[in-house]
């Protein structure tokens, strides 16, 4: 048997990111496919061993054309774009191929804490913990509900800042 010293040995990168950095960047990554020119969201969802599942960001479903879509706010709820557009988190969800029951335990990354819809689904599709990137609307009652949704149902979250280099 060769025995080769320790200081023989090179060293291998100890820059390297975490895995959470490596998913929130893939979650920022599926965030600019977004055409909305104000909310921009993405999310990844890996499973406990460090694959990735799924990913998806905030869009029109598949048959509007979002080069014709109305991007904005409106009192008129057939041109207000928050009546059509698909949640990141939802998307995932939806973008995912496999059995749910690989979803029991996963983590979503998402650049925006999610609302309580997202959340609700979140929940019931088994996802065991939330990461988040920002937190745009933590004040508001829609929050606060998602916040009760994931507590009540035993789901973490945390929040961990964005990673630009």
């Amino acid at each position: 048997m060769i025995m080769l010293e320790e200081a023989n040995m090179p060293g291998k990168r100890k820059n390297v990111i975490t895995w959470d950095e490596f998913f929130m960047r893939v979650a920022a990554a599926a965030a600019m496919r977004s055409k909305d020119p104000h909310t921009q969201v993405g999310a990844c969802i890996a499973d406990s061993n460090d694959r990735i599942l799924s990913v998806g960001y905030n869009g029109t479903p598949t048959g509007i054309n979002d080069d014709e879509f109305p991007w904005e706010s409106s009192a008129d709820p057939l041109r207000d774009k928050h009546n059509f557009v698909i949640h990141a988190e939802a998307n995932a969800l939806l973008n995912y191929r496999g059995s749910l029951k690989d979803m029991q335990g996963a983590t979503a990354y998402v650049t925006l804490f999610p609302c309580q819809e997202c959340a609700k689904m979140l929940v019931q599709a088994g996802i065991g913990e939330v990461i988040y990137a920002e937190d745009t609307y933590k004040d508001t009652e829609g929050a606060e509900i998602s916040r009760s949704i994931l507590d009540r149902c035993g789901i973490t979250y945390r929040q961990i800042p964005y990673v630009t280099k």
